[in-house]
């Protein structure tokens, strides 16, 4: 789907945002462990891809000036046994870079380079450790600056993460396709579980299905897939228990597959019985925000300003549903702890500029929700949409918002 052509475009386009002389030196992830000598499902670092469309770890990019070229680091003997040598050749096929170094030949001539520079473009490091969502980060940039300081530890960096964003928040058709391809898989496998959603028992059950759906087209989650009823939805991230389900539950269904590398990301909230008055009161009042959001967005706003009318309207809701009394940013995200809208693409929560006018191209999620612990309720409505010319379109349209509420 992606060719060569794609890459070479994004590395033309990177250069000519980055005005200035120094080398730009990026690069892949790291494989990780799981545990013992198993590693984690490798999963490029999306800026990286994004250039060259390789899928091998530790591969560094090098472009100086006109010049462009790959480092690939060397294996050993086992490396080579268990996993194969890496294909220099194809390498090149796909990222459209003719020249691809070797280890020891891809350092040499760059650290010659790196003398005699006084700045190099890179992407910084991530924190070691995301104190907010409590993972370690891969540490592939941060062993790469410390070889770039190794080589000259006077240099200056530059962090092109700016750039990529910019980059990467207005989506080129190919991209848009391979979304929209994301999106299909997903509402198919949504459409698998609601044939019969009262023959699942558990929550892990239901979640099987929807990856049985995903490995019948050869790709995987784009996140942890949430699949959470009763009590267990009003926990943002819930994952699926082996509990039996309560008929008289809603069962709320965050999932997204990811199509060469590209993500869908939907929510939908169903129902095995028929609603009480207080369930619909809820799922009619998120349906309604919802729709509020949706009539915000078009070319020219900022997600910024567009949450703080999404907030305004939600305190209404919740305020009629007898939640709150006074409309406050603390009341409101008591109930509604969320952003309404994320950027989609090569990450689940892309990159881009919260505080950019949005501009055809981008894309982005929409997905208000109630939650209520002390009522076991938990409703979200998530959908992928479209910024375009004239408004926007709703790439996951064709999957209903309330297909199996009763």
């Amino acid at each position: 789907m992606f060719t060569s052509d794609f890459f070479k475009g994004n590395r033309a386009h990177l250069r000519s945002l980055f005005t200035g002389t120094a080398p730009i030196v990026i690069t892949a992830n790291g494989q990780l462990q799981r545990n013992g000598d198993v590693t984690l499902p490798f999963r490029q670092d999306s800026s990286f891809w994004y250039l060259t469309g390789i899928d091998e770890p530790d591969v560094v990019l090098v472009i100086d000036k006109t010049k462009e070229y790959l480092i690939v680091p060397d294996r050993g003997e086992w490396q080579i046994a268990s996993a194969g040598a890496v294909d220099h050749s194809s390498l090149s096929k796909v990222s459209g870079i003719d020249l691809v170094m070797d280890e020891k030949s891809g350092w040499k001539q760059l650290n010659q380079r790196l003398k005699k520079v006084k700045n190099v473009a890179t992407l910084a490091a991530h924190a070691p450790y995301d104190e907010l969502e409590g993972f370690y980060a891969n540490p592939a940039r941060a062993h790469l600056i410390n070889q770039l300081k190794a080589a000259n530890d006077t240099v200056e960096l530059l962090d092109l993460r700016t750039h990529l964003a910019s980059m990467r928040m207005i989506k080129q058709p190919i991209e848009i396709e391979a979304i929209q391809k994301a999106i299909d898989i997903t509402i198919e496998a949504f459409e698998t579980v609601q044939k019969d959603l009262g023959s699942y028992k558990t929550e892990w059950e239901i979640e099987n299905a929807m990856t049985s759906v995903f490995m019948k087209h050869r790709v995987v989650h784009a996140y942890p897939p949430i699949v959470a009823s009763g009590k267990h939805a009003v926990t943002l991230h819930s994952g699926a228990s082996n509990e039996t389900i309560d008929p008289h539950d809603l069962i709320l269904f965050d999932v997204g597959a990811e199509y060469q590398n590209y993500a869908a990301d939907i929510t939908r909230t169903y129902a095995l019985k028929p609603l009480t008055k207080r369930q619909q009161a809820v799922f009619n009042a998120v349906a309604e925000v919802q729709a509020f959001a949706l009539d915000q967005l078009k070319p020219g706003v900022t997600l910024r300003e567009c949450e703080l009318q999404v907030e305004e309207f939600m305190g209404e809701k919740l305020r009629e549903l007898g939640l709150i009394k006074a409309i406050s940013h603390e009341a409101v995200r008591h109930y509604y702890p969320h952003g309404t809208s994320h950027f989609l693409g090569l990450d689940t929560h892309d990159v881009g500029d919260y505080k950019r006018p949005l501009a055809p191209g981008v894309v982005l999620t929409v997905e208000p929700g109630i939650y209520i612990p002390e009522e076991g309720i938990g409703i979200r409505i998530e959908d992928n949409v479209l910024i375009t010319e004239n408004g926007i379109k709703v790439l996951s349209e064709r999957l209903p918002r309330g297909a199996s509420l009763t």
